[in-house]
């Protein structure tokens, strides 16, 4: 009973913070990790003593799962290097500083001890860095190298810290460290694949979207013991068969399986990784009781904390500094994410802010190491420190430095594209189908590609000016769509109050307004990085860099911009008395027209007519240009 009531507080707090922290636009894991101390103070609060069995096997195998499964192998392949450089290099040295630096200042803790507490702090969190630098909008290649090192370096690090016990206990040579480590790796990474294959081939048989959770939901804990069974990383294990998983979700038979899989995952993702949080505070009492009872004064305590806090941050700031002169200085040495400049490096070493493993690792500290509560207690302080000081000031030092983050605005123009070009093969499949004389009936074949051209149309119209100043097609459709579903759910309720109906019926009713509501409201939100930056307030125009435009000779002899006619109308449908959603200029004869969202398309009438293939948005803030000839954008 008392267990059940402290899970239901810790679920309470962890909501009523997360939501005020959504309200106020504060860091959520910040917050909780203050809110954890300040509850562990108060009388009657109990003491949740963080274990390390519980932490390394119940929580770390899903927060490293739901970590792995939103992770690219492409991406993963891509800056293998860096993520190597940080995952292992910067764990060891760190590891070896942090323990010179306590052996110095305390002998008599020993130089086991000591590497053991250096490789506890050694390795940043996963759930810790990426939650913050998603806040604040960090250069996506940066956040995947935080990604990418925190799901590694947590094996690099419990690698160490078992040397070190081993040497606590007498029983530790140079190459057994090598040798254990080698297995480590090799053990964990095999057994995670053998995992990730056989339930990958298990999802694909299956047909039950909750057969196929409950699958992904046991994923984690079979890679970590099987990993663990064979003496290899566990948590090299769970990253593996997260990777492969991952890898074959997008196959899997049924896109409810899908959106139930990720939608459970992200429920989870929630509880855990906050609930680390609010666990990571209220271990402070405890251990600074534990402190106080071994006699240590409070003085020496605060100035070895904080020795071992300013070793950890500086150890790894300087090291990745060090990395960015020499790919500046040899760039043949500086591949596979390794080429920063001097500003990418500081904010990633800024961004390496501890978590529950750190804490976790700290209680598996044998209890033969001398001083053990104080180097708990420097294990929190490197937690703590790393999270309020590194996550207070790293959206600062991100603004000072000048690194742009994900543009919204950019990463719509790239979905458009994309889309259209998925479009194109839909509807060549239809035609397919309908020269074949098998197809659909006229009425339903036009109802099926007026549906897939909506749903490239409501893409483009995110771009140029925002829906709340001019009203598009797609958003009136989703407005009066919704208000049409508010209205067949009342009358459906209002039909199980009379009781007419099996409750069956209705609740099935029910969930098909709520699926096709899903998806309405969907393309009416946000991404995740917000909003787009208003065409005013762009620094620089919107144009498709990042939108591969392979052969199209067009976009290639084209001009990026010319004199147009007036940019702030559409002749053609002033003079019919239409109107339109946005507008594009002809890069041949300056010609201004209205978009394909618009309804009478007079910018595709003009290619069809004039033969000019390429024509650029004259939004605000846009200069991106789209080939009509080969349906590609730059």
């Amino acid at each position: 009973m008392i267990t059940a009531a402290v899970l239901l507080g810790v679920v309470a707090v962890v909501l009523a913070v997360a939501r005020l922290c959504e309200r106020l636009g504060w860091s959520t894991p910040l917050v909780l990790v203050v809110v954890g101390a300040v509850l562990g103070a108060v009388p009657g609060v109990p003491e949740l003593r963080l274990e390390p069995e519980l932490v390394l096997t119940g929580l770390l195998p899903p927060l490293l799962y739901a970590a792995a499964v939103q992770l690219s192998l492409v991406d993963l392949r891509r800056d293998v290097t860096g993520v190597l450089l940080l995952s292992v290099g910067a764990v060891v040295v760190t590891t070896a500083a942090v323990g010179a630096a306590v052996a110095l200042v305390l002998p008599a803790v020993g130089l086991a001890a000591a590497f053991a507490l250096g490789a506890v702090v050694a390795p940043p969190d996963a759930v810790a860095a990426t939650a913050v630098a998603r806040r604040i909008g960090m250069p996506r290649r940066l956040t995947r190298l935080l990604e990418g090192e925190s799901l590694v370096n947590d094996a690099t690090a419990l690698a160490l810290l078992a040397a070190a016990s081993g040497a606590l206990a007498g029983s530790v040579s140079t190459g057994g460290v090598a040798l254990d480590f080698l297995v480590l790796v090799v053990g964990g990474v095999g057994a995670g694949a053998v995992v990730g294959l056989v339930l990958s081939w298990v999802r694909a048989h299956l047909d039950d979207p909750v057969m196929v959770t409950v699958v992904s939901l046991v994923a984690p804990f079979a890679a970590y013991l099987a990993a663990e069974e064979v003496h290899g990383s566990g948590v090299l294990g769970v990253v593996t068969t997260g990777l492969l998983l991952a890898r074959s979700s997008a196959r899997l038979r049924s896109a409810t399986t899908r959106v139930v899989e990720t939608t459970t995952w992200k429920t989870i993702a929630f509880l855990l990784e906050n609930g680390v949080f609010l666990l990571i505070g209220l271990q402070l009492p405890g251990l600074l009781r534990a402190v106080a009872g071994s006699g240590r004064s409070a003085g020496s305590a605060v100035g070895v904390c904080l020795l071992v806090l300013a070793v950890t941050v500086v150890v790894r700031v300087l090291l990745l500094l060090a990395a960015a002169a020499v790919s500046r200085v040899a760039p043949r040495l500086a591949s596979g994410g390794t080429r920063w400049s001097s500003a990418e490096a500081l904010v990633v070493g800024w961004a390496g802010m501890r978590g529950v493993v750190t804490l976790a690792a700290a209680f598996a500290v044998p209890a033969a190491a001398p001083e053990l509560p104080l180097l708990q207690l420097a294990a929190f302080t490197v937690v703590a420190g790393t999270l309020l000081v590194q996550g207070l000031t790293l959206p600062l030092l991100v603004r000072r430095l000048g690194l742009r983050g994900p543009d919204p605005a950019e990463d719509a123009l790239a979905e458009a594209v994309l889309l259209e070009g998925a479009a194109r093969a839909g509807l060549a499949r239809l035609d397919e189908v309908v020269a074949s004389g098998e197809g659909p009936s006229a009425p339903v074949a036009e109802q099926l590609r007026r549906r897939a051209r909506g749903r490239v149309d409501a893409a483009w119209e995110r771009l140029g000016p925002a829906e709340e100043e001019r009203a598009t097609p797609s958003a009136e459709y989703r407005r009066l769509r919704l208000l049409m579903l508010a209205a067949e759910r009342g009358a459906i309720l209002d039909a199980r109050r009379t009781g007419g109906y099996d409750d069956h019926v209705l609740r099935a009713a029910l969930a098909q307004l709520d699926l096709e509501e899903s998806l309405v409201d969907r393309v009416s939100r946000t991404t995740e990085h917000g909003p787009a930056v208003p065409p005013q307030q762009r620094a620089e125009p919107l144009v498709g860099a990042a939108v591969p435009t392979p052969g199209c000779e067009h976009l290639r002899r084209a001009p990026r911009t010319r004199r147009f006619e007036d940019t702030a109308v559409c002749g053609d449908c002033v003079r019919e008395g239409t109107s339109w959603v946005h507008l594009r200029g002809c890069l041949e004869c300056g010609a201004v027209s209205c978009c394909d969202s618009s309804p009478q398309q007079h910018a595709q009438s003009h290619w069809q007519r004039t033969g000019h293939p390429v024509m650029r948005s004259v939004e605000a803030g846009e200069a991106w240009r789209w080939c009509y000839a080969d349906e590609l954008a730059d």
